[in-house]
C-alpha cells in the first residue's frame, strides 16, 4: 500500500505520462528547481511499490477501455487503407489518434538518442528503463 501522495503520484503518472508532471501533481515543488522535481520523480518511479501500483493502473485502464494491441494495429491497418484508396488521403490524423490513445495506454515505445561528444544516451520509456 502506497502513502495517499505516491498514490497520487503513480495515478498522475498513468494519466500524464510524464514523472515531473505527475510528482508536481502529487507533492509541493513551489521551492523546487525542475531538475530536483526531475530526479524526485525518477526515483519514485524506480520505487518497487510505486512501479508496482502504475503497472496496475495501466493494467486497469486496458481492461476498462478493451484495447489491445490487435485494436491498434486494426485500427492503423483501416488508416492504411483509407491513405491508399482515398481520393484526398487523411490518414495522418487517423494515425496520429491512434498512436495517441497507444501513447496513453502505455502500449508505445519512445527511443530518445541524445548525443553530446563521445558519449550516446539512449532512454526507452514508458517503462522508466
Amino acid at each position: 500500500m502506497l502513502t495517499p501522495k505516491r498514490e497520487k503520484f503513480a495515478q498522475a503518472y498513468v494519466e500524464l505520462d510524464c514523472g515531473a508532471a505527475a510528482y508536481r501533481e502529487a507533492f509541493s515543488t513551489k521551492n523546487m528547481s525542475d531538475k530536483s522535481v526531475w530526479e524526485h520523480a525518477s526515483r519514485l518511479l524506480k520505487d518497487v511499490k510505486v512501479r508496482a501500483r502504475v503497472e496496475e493502473l495501466k493494467a486497469e485502464h486496458r481492461k476498462r477501455h478493451n484495447v489491445t494491441v490487435d485494436d491498434l494495429l486494426r485500427e492503423l491497418e483501416e488508416a492504411r487503407v483509407a491513405a491508399m484508396t482515398s481520393e484526398k488521403p487523411q490518414a495522418a490524423a487517423a494515425v496520429g489518434a491512434t498512436m495517441g490513445k497507444a501513447r496513453i495506454l502505455g502500449l508505445d515505445k519512445q527511443v530518445l538518442e541524445h548525443q553530446n561528444a563521445a558519449v550516446t544516451v539512449v532512454v526507452n520509456r514508458p517503462d522508466g528503463n
